[in-house]
């Protein structure tokens, strides 16, 4: 593995001298109008060159930086994504850590960038390297979301005490079974901690150094309402376009330890976040009317505030298992056309598009080196890889692939239509079929699909009021097999099949 070395906060307080916001940032009007294709991405793995196919990034073969990731973008704006979620850039710990490499969650500072992604070869600083990478993002349309870390890595604790949450004992605190981390302490909306602030800008305006255009905040809900609120407004006067995301889920009642504090989502987005995550990764549990709930109550909930606000559509993040590991490659494609037909805004993860089962052939074995104090190569099962110097993400499906590549390409065809269009809910009469129509002016689509991905669905009656027996339907993803009746639709559907059709005579629903 390349030669590595350590980046001092001097190096970034040499470029900080102004702080510019992005003169272009259009990331939040676009995300606030469901228009923002968003795909995550670890810059450690993304452009990561495995010459000799082992999966692990050995010596003399090159990791991921913000360089080498400059050649993928063009296959990203083919994929029609204009929006990545960077994983967290900041430098990693190494004691008490995770993996070979460190997680990038376990941040061992907030004012400096991650020398794991800087190559050392170019004549351009760390900072030029990170700038010319969210350069090259904005010449190809793509905007750029950066991730901030909840809490700090053992490293940090030693150097930085006063950032921390302490117990009666004085020793740092473990939140849940996140070891290689510790709580810091944010303070509670009566007293914040000056310190803890004072960190997060300083991470705020190296983003802006760099011409990022938003931030993902890592478990948000741990941190308080008044804390939010001020480092949205310190950001917003410098760039009022600068989108915030908050990791935080309807689904989540409490804190991830009891010394945590607990912000809810919807105080979250009160706060000023544009949006939020919603339970969608749940959708792998669910039957159809549990699932036609949480979209109907996202749509009830983000009119509810007085500045607009939206949701990603959490199907597939880096903290849930593979959909193909779940339920092979119909789970895939189902994510991929609710992604293109749902009123919120596409969110994927780097290798989802190509079926990429994220099982690594030497996950938790022992590691011949590390960087870290940890010995193992740690990973969680079917789960992108943050913690070692792994392979670039990809499978080789190319169904899933096509699948994707149809229907993203069918959103950007009808943006208006699924941005803007409304939401009806059909009724069906077999729990595990779902169904959808979207519908503006004289155009409609609707989506028809099967929960359960072991066994088909057969004569499913779909109660459509508006359908005639002589409909014509365009078939988007799928053969003639809907047939419409008087307020009906009837089909049958193997097992976790979606299928998308058009209605061709204008004015039908």
């Amino acid at each position: 593995m390349k030669k590595r070395f350590l980046l001092t906060a001097a190096i970034f307080f040499a470029f900080s001298g102004a702080v510019f916001a992005g003169e272009n940032n259009d990331l939040r009007t676009l995300f606030l109008n469901n228009k923002s294709n968003i795909c995550c991405i670890n810059l450690r793995t993304f452009n990561a060159k495995d010459v000799n196919g082992n999966e692990i990034i050995d010596e003399g073969e090159e990791s991921g930086t913000f360089l080498n990731a400059i050649e993928r973008l063009d296959e990203l704006k083919e994929l029609n994504i204009n929006t990545l979620h960077v994983l967290p850039i900041t430098p990693v710990g190494r004691l008490k850590a995770l993996g070979t490499a460190g997680s990038v969650y376990a941040v061992s500072d907030f004012w400096s960038l991650n020398p794991q992604l800087i190559d050392e070869n170019s004549e351009l600083s760390s900072i030029e390297q990170a700038k010319k990478f969210v350069d090259e993002c904005h010449k190809r349309g793509i905007r750029v979301i950066i991730d901030l870390p909840s809490c700090g890595s053992y490293d940090l604790f030693l150097t930085h005490p006063e950032l921390f949450l302490k117990d009666s004992k004085q020793c740092s605190i473990v939140p849940t079974d996140w070891t290689d981390v510790r709580l810091l302490n944010t303070g509670n909306n009566s007293k914040l901690n000056q310190d803890v602030l004072d960190a997060h800008k300083k991470f705020v305006d190296m983003l802006l150094l760099i011409g990022a255009d938003g931030i993902r905040a890592d478990v948000a809900t741990i941190k308080p309402s008044a804390f939010w609120e001020e480092i949205i407004k310190y950001t917003r006067e410098k760039d009022p376009e600068f989108m915030f995301l908050a990791e935080a889920s309807d689904s989540w009642r409490e804190p991830p330890s009891k010394y945590a504090e607990f912000t809810p989502y919807n105080k979250l987005l009160g706060a000023g976040f544009d949006g939020y995550y919603g339970s969608f990764f749940n959708l792998k549990d669910w039957n159809a009317e549990e699932f036609i709930e949480h979209i109907k109550f996202n749509i009830k909930l983000l009119h509810s505030y007085n500045q607009p606000k939206s949701v990603i559509l959490s199907f597939s993040t880096h903290d849930e298992v593979s959909p193909i590991v779940l339920h092979g490659e119909n789970f895939s494609n189902m994510i991929s056309w609710l992604n293109a037909t749902l009123p919120f805004n596409p969110y994927c993860i780097d290798g989802f598009f190509t079926g990429d089962s994220y099982l690594y052939p030497w996950a938790n074995t022992r590691a011949e080196k590390s960087e870290t104090d940890d010995i193992y190569y740690f990973v969680h099962r079917g789960k992108l890889d943050i913690f070692n110097f792994s392979r670039r993400p990809g499978g080789k499906n190319l169904n899933v692939l096509n699948n994707f590549k149809r229907a993203y390409e069918f959103r950007k065809n009808n943006s208006d239509l699924i941005s803007k269009g409304s939401f009806i809910d059909f009724k069906t009469d077999n729990d595990k079929v779902f169904a959808y129509a979207r519908t503006l002016r004289n155009d409609t689509v609707i989506v028809i699909g099967n929960l359960d991905f072991e066994k088909p669905q057969n004569k499913v009656t779909i109660k459509a009021p508006g359908i005639k027996k002589r409909t014509d339907f365009e078939f988007i993803n799928c053969e003639g097999t809907i047939k419409p009746g008087r307020n009906r639709i009837y089909t049958d559907l193997s097992a976790g099949e979606i299928k998308v059709i058009k209605i061709a005579t204008k004015g039908n629903l």
